[in-house]
This record gives C-alpha cells, structure tokens and sequence, in this order.
C-alpha cells in the first residue's frame, strides 16, 4: 500500500459552490504527478476522494462540510419498492460490457443528455475532447456498461472497478425515456454487476442533505456515509 501522507494534495482559491448557492467550496487535488494506479485510487477512495477524467479530488472546505462521501455495501442492499418496480419496467434492456465508448454514437447520445438535462452546467456546451477527457479509461479500471433497446444504445453507466468496489464515474442516458427511469436503473445495474463480481460496495460520490438532485442517493439502503473519517451506516 502507498504511503498517503507522501501524496501531495493543491487546494484552489475559495470558489461559487455548484450545488449551494449560499456556500463558497475549496477543493484539494492529488498532484497529477503522483503515479496513479486501481490500488492507490482504492486508498484514496475510502478517504473520500472521487476523480473526475484524470484529476482525484475531495472537497475541503473552510466551513461547510455537506458534502459526504456515500457508498452502498451491495450485500445488504435491499431495493425500495420504486426501484422494484424501476427494475421490472427495464427488463427488456440488454446490459453490454464494453471497453470503449469513443465513437459517434456514444458521443451523440452523452451531448442530448447534457444539452437537455444539465445545460446549466459546468459541462454545457457538451464537446467531444470534453466527452473523451471525462469519461476516459483511467489506469485500466474503468468499465463502461451499456444499456441497448432493440440495439439502439439508449444509454451507458461509467464506473470504475476496484479490487472490492465499483466505483460510479457517471451516467448518461436518453433523456426522453422518462417512464424508464434509467439514472436510477443505471446504478442498480452496478449494484448487481458488483455482486456478480463479489465486490463489496458501490461508491456513489458527493451526497448533500441539502442539495435536492442529491436526493436519490439517499433512496438506495443502506447507505454508509463518511462522517469524522468513519463509515456510518444510514438505515
């Protein structure tokens, strides 16, 4: 295991929180010299850090501390009624392992998504060198599971897989199939994909009690959340 207290981390100056409007956010980030590899990023994980393409970040702010990181420990998960019913509705779909989604296709489906769901923002305008510098394949962990209707590829979860984790990166999906509900169906298909793998959590990043688009993290029990660097299990 790596040494962490080696790892230097760079803060940014104090900036507009994304998700509260009232809070200013200071993020620390790993040094992107530090030779990255699954069982580092395994470390730094645990610790509460996520990546985003190549850069491994926490939130590290002076004040607020909403942000807490969740994971679901799959072997206990028990699915709600919604997602029961989520599930059953998408029983049509066909899940592809891929290793790539550097093509035509995967882009166009990832700019509708981002044009019409999150075109206010930091990924709007969606392009591809944005796409690729995103969702790229880092240190040969990350999997890229696609979800096809009749073959037409209608949406696709990104994570990346640890030795005992999956570790959710982001996923996109068309977003005029709302009766399908495939951002919760998409991480229920990485709860189940890591129990096949007989892996023992799924990292789902930031939740903030606060923030409601973080609200459907909170639907997956149980839940553990990093609180005073400790996992705590949420019921």
């Amino acid at each position: 295991m790596t040494d962490l207290s080696t790892i230097r981390l760079f803060a940014t100056h104090p900036h507009q929180c994304s998700y509260l409007d009232a809070e200013d956010a200071t993020t620390v980030f790993v040094d992107p010299n530090q030779r990255m590899n699954g069982k580092l990023y395994r470390q730094l994980s645990e610790l509460g850090f996520r990546r985003s393409g190549g850069h491994v970040y926490r939130p590290q702010c002076a004040v607020c501390q909403a942000c807490i990181p969740a994971r679901i420990p799959v072997a206990l998960f028990e699915p709600n009624r919604q997602q029961k019913r989520c599930w059953r509705r998408n029983q049509d779909i066909e899940i592809r392992p891929v290793d790539s989604i550097d093509t035509s296709e995967h882009y166009s489906l990832y700019a509708r998504y981002i044009s019409e769901r999150h075109s206010d923002g930091d990924m709007y305008p969606p392009t591809p060198s944005q796409f690729r510098s995103f969702l790229t394949s880092e240190w040969g962990i990350t999997r890229y599971l696609e979800m096809r209707e009749e073959g037409e590829l209608i949406g696709v979860a990104v994570c990346d897989q640890l030795d005992n984790a999956l570790s959710a990166v982001y996923t996109f999906f068309d977003p005029d199939l709302h009766r399908r509900s495939l951002g919760t169906f998409g991480i229920l298909v990485q709860i189940y994909h890591a129990r096949e793998l007989d892996l023992d959590y799924v990292y789902l990043g930031y939740w903030i009690q606060a923030c409601a688009k973080m609200n459907y993290k909170s639907q997956f029990r149980p839940l553990e959340l990093l609180i005073n660097r400790r996992w705590s299990l949420l019921r």
